[in-house]
Parts: structure tokens; sequence; C-alpha cells
């Protein structure tokens, strides 16, 4: 049976920035009888919960975060860059040791989103765009999907992913 990745917060853990989750319980039923693997990678990272919000500085993507050309921010304007790398890069290895294929990540996330981020101003726009985790999983052959997104497909216990 393969294994999916799942951001914990939408298993129901507190591991958000705000100490809080996101529990999606069509998600949680789905996933009782698979083989998943649940990650924060922010906590992964050495982060602390609950943890200032972060953003992707404006006008920057994950892309660019990943090549050295953009910081991660707090509102505070601390930089978390660094951590935001380091869980990227476990959650990567992660999925390597245990060959995980496909993950369902928490949607708008500065580290999570496979479609849209916040915008970096701190004002709650959102924009087209990946988190860290997202795209380096994404560069590395991981499908990513939100938790607005993904195929049923993936529970049918009679299929192979």
């Amino acid at each position: 049976m393969s294994k999916i990745l799942i951001s914990s917060c939408l298993l129901g853990l507190n591991t958000r920035y705000d100490g809080k989750n996101k529990l999606n319980e069509k998600l949680v039923e789905l996933a009782r009888n698979k083989q998943i693997v649940f990650v924060c990678p922010e906590q992964l990272s050495g982060l602390s919960t609950p943890r200032e919000p972060a953003e992707i500085e404006a006008g920057k993507s994950s892309k660019d975060v990943l090549e050295g050309n953009a910081r991660v921010i707090t509102i505070s304007g601390n930089t978390q860059t660094k951590e935001f790398l380091i869980g990227a890069q476990k959650t990567l290895d992660l999925c390597k040791s245990l060959d995980i294929k496909v993950a369902i990540l928490k949607e708008n996330s500065p580290s999570c989103a496979s479609n849209n981020v916040y915008d970096g101003t701190f004002k709650g726009g959102k924009i087209p765009g990946t988190g860290v985790v997202a795209e380096l999983l994404k560069q590395n052959g991981i499908t990513v999907y939100n938790e607005d997104n993904y195929p049923l497909s993936l529970f049918d216990s009679t299929k192979q992913i």
C-alpha cells in the first residue's frame, strides 16, 4: 500500500503558526484506512508553535527562495528563510526515505501551498504560487495536492498510487 504525506494541521494537530489546526474531517475519515505520514515542515525545522506568521517576501516566489534569491520573513521582519529551507529539505528526505509519491498539504501556507500563497504584505491578499516545501517536492517528482483538490482515488484501497 502506498503512503500519502499529509499536513499535520489538516489532521487536527495544533501545529499551525497560531497554535491551532485546520482539521479536515473528510480527509481524516478518508485517511483512516491508508498508510499516511503527517508532517509540519515548520516544526521539523525547529520553529516553535505558536510562532509569528511568515510569508514569502512580496514580489518573490518559492522558487526564488529555493534559489537563494528571496526570503521568508515574519510579520515583525525577522528572516526565517533558513528554517523554511531546512523544513523543506527534511520533508523531501522523509518522502524519499519512505518512497512517498503524493502529498496533501495546507493551501495558502508559505511552506505547503500548492496553488495560492499569501502575497507577502501580511494584509491577507493571496496570489498564485506555491509554498517552499510544495515547490521542492514538485521539483523532485512528488505530486502535491491541497485539502480541496485531491482526487478521491488516492484513498481507493484497490488502486496503487
